[in-house]
């Protein structure tokens, strides 16, 4: 017999899960940031490999860029891409690979024919840097929309300026990779990009399919998918065959991948090594921590999947 009529059942069930809670979760003055902080040892380095793990360098400014490599070294990750191929002689004498080499830049691209010839050029110029210094791939964007030119002319706007460089990347065994970004966030000039015309999966994974090349991939960005998108691991395992390249950063807000976003990493990474890809996952995330070395270990120690 309940020898306390006044308590039901639901009171008496929330004040155990409210003690439960209070003993379970970090105080106030102990949030989740801090609480990964103190999980990541000061010496870390990625043990098991099975992500080949890069790093976005902009992410990183101001710290300049021959001490992000040298950090990069100590964690363990494999490579580096995002700065200036002045650093590249550098990155490669401290045992980094290039992973990624950049082109064009998102805003001026192929959707306008008016920027195919600097489109091109650039791509080219960019391919034989790859060459030269051994990376796999080169970035390529669709650019900003552009008022007048509808969705299909811009489609093919698009399509008409890579088909004028594929065979050169064909011919160098470089691929261009293909990035979607989000469109949503207008908070910050790199958390989003209003305006962008790739900002839907779906659009970037017909490209890539329409472009009908080994040399032509998608660059799926994990944040921007999830901002855009969601269904992150269904998106992997449908679109496999399709993606060459990976990015990461925690949502919202382009941050570390810790416990105040909403992204699970480790398996984000699972399902990436279940489709068997064996290139780079780099990461580009903004970091927030009062130590950025920190929070690059952290993401790195995330990623460093069994």
């Amino acid at each position: 017999m309940n020898s306390h009529p006044s308590l039901s059942r639901r009171m008496l069930l929330g004040g155990a899960a409210a003690a439960a809670a209070t003993t379970a979760c970090p105080s106030p003055a102990t949030s989740a940031v801090e609480t990964n902080r103190r999980d990541v040892p000061d010496d870390f380095t990625i043990q098991n490999k099975k992500i080949r793990q890069s790093v976005m360098g902009w992410c990183f400014k101001p710290m300049p860029v021959p001490e992000l490599i040298r950090h990069c070294r100590d964690i363990g990750l494999e490579a580096i891409e995002g700065i200036s191929p002045q650093f590249y002689p550098e990155a490669r004498k401290q045992g980094l690979k290039i992973s990624l080499v950049s082109s064009h830049g998102f805003a001026k691209g192929p959707v306008d024919p008016e920027n195919h010839a600097e489109c091109i050029s650039k791509l080219k110029a960019s391919i034989d840097k790859a060459v030269e210094f051994g990376a796999p791939s080169v970035i390529t964007f669709t650019g900003m929309s552009v008022p007048g030119i509808n969705d299909q002319a811009a489609e093919q706007n698009c399509l008409d300026c890579w088909k004028k460089v594929i065979s050169y990347a064909e011919e160098k065994q470089i691929t261009l990779v293909l990035e979607h970004l989000n469109s949503r966030d207008d908070s910050h000039p790199m958390k989003g990009h209003p305006g962008y015309f790739g900002d839907d999966v779906e659009r970037c994974v017909d490209l890539v399919k329409r472009m009908d090349s080994p040399g032509f991939k998608l660059l799926f960005d994990i944040y921007h998918v999830q901002v855009m998108n969601g269904d992150v691991i269904r998106r992997i395992r449908n679109y496999h065959s399709y993606i060459g390249h990976y990015h990461t950063a925690g949502n919202p807000g382009r941050c570390e991948l810790d416990q105040n976003q909403e992204i699970n990493y480790p398996a984000v990474m699972r399902a990436i090594l279940e489709t068997g890809y064996d290139l780079f996952v780099a990461q580009e995330f903004i970091p927030t921590w009062d130590d950025p070395v920190q929070s690059l270990r952290h993401s790195a120690m995330v990623c460093d999947v069994t």
